[in-house]
């Protein structure tokens, strides 16, 4: 098969890994700069141009496109599937992760644990948010966040107030959610491939931290998983419409509450952590469904 990995940085551990994983198994790999693209759309016959050469067909793409990106990645991604060829992820599933009320919103509509969780563009009483989410302590999270970056844990309602206003008067889009503190600064990143999970690592925090980013100095762990969590995964990666998908959950009191789902989950942490080669894994995968216009979505948002 002719593979193409839509990656910014053909160095970084997960693309090195796909790129040598889709080798082993004897396939062309060949990995694109997303913003290196250009498209010609209005014609009889769409294409994709890199570097001044115009594509072949490609039989598969892997997007891993970074969130700062996300809207001309997903153009991109968008092309290679008019074109016929099988995304990992499909363009409008990516969409729908990227978006974090939306991604809340689906998820609760399939009646899938979350944290409590309050919305406004604006309220006359910040006190109103606050309630919502049974008080504080409680996290504000902006929505164009990553990587725990514009995550506020405010422990008590005044300082919980002052955020909240902050944000507000910054114009920016957030939201409100319950602590859960019974996780104790940890949560399990899930990777489901298809339908199942096939590793979960449980990532902790840095003393003093609430946030366990591995890029923030948390550390990761084999963890065993109940099949309530194995469960919640899949319904998340499959809400999203993701084949494949980091899954973050929290371990609450009242079981798995789903964090957020990742389109482009970072490989190195849970290769690392379980020993177990998840970049075959997804190239099997590939090999296992790739057909030509192969779309589950259809162009549906």
């Amino acid at each position: 098969m002719k593979i193409a990995i839509l990656s910014r940085n053909r160095k970084l551990y997960s693309t090195e890994r796909l790129v040598s994983a889709a080798l082993e198994r004897g396939h062309e790999v060949r990995v694109l700069d997303t913003l290196k693209c250009y498209m010609d759309i209005a014609t009889a016959k769409p294409g994709i141009y890199y570097r001044g050469e115009r594509l072949e067909h490609y039989d598969a793409v892997i997007p891993r496109i970074g969130a700062s990106i996300t809207a001309y990645g997903m153009a991109v991604l968008r092309q290679f599937e008019m074109m016929g060829s099988f995304p990992l992820n499909e363009s409008v599933a990516i969409g729908r992760s990227r978006d974090k009320l939306r991604s809340l919103q689906l998820l609760s509509r399939k009646g899938i644990g979350l944290p409590l969780t309050s919305f406004a563009h604006h309220v006359e009483n910040t006190k109103e948010l606050i309630q919502l989410v049974g008080g504080a302590p409680l996290v504000v999270k902006l929505l164009e966040g990553t990587q725990g970056k514009g995550v506020v844990l405010a422990e008590t309602v005044k300082a919980a107030e002052s955020v909240i206003d902050a944000f507000r008067e910054l114009g920016a889009n957030f939201l409100v959610q319950a602590f859960i503190k019974e996780a104790n600064g940890s949560d399990v990143r899930c990777l489901v491939v298809g339908n199942k999970v096939v590793a979960a690592m449980e990532r902790k925090a840095k003393e003093g931290e609430f946030r366990s980013n591995l890029h923030r100095g948390g550390t990761a762990s084999i963890t065993r998983l109940t099949p309530q969590e194995r469960a919640t995964a899949v319904r998340a990666a499959k809400t999203m419409g993701l084949s494949v998908a980091g899954v973050d959950l929290l371990r609450s009191a009242n079981g798995p509450l789903v964090m957020e789902v990742n389109s482009s989950p970072g490989l190195e942490g849970i290769e690392t952590s379980t020993g177990k080669d998840v970049a075959s894994m997804i190239i099997k995968y590939i090999e296992e469904n790739a057909k030509p216009h192969k779309t589950r979505t259809k162009g549906k948002g």
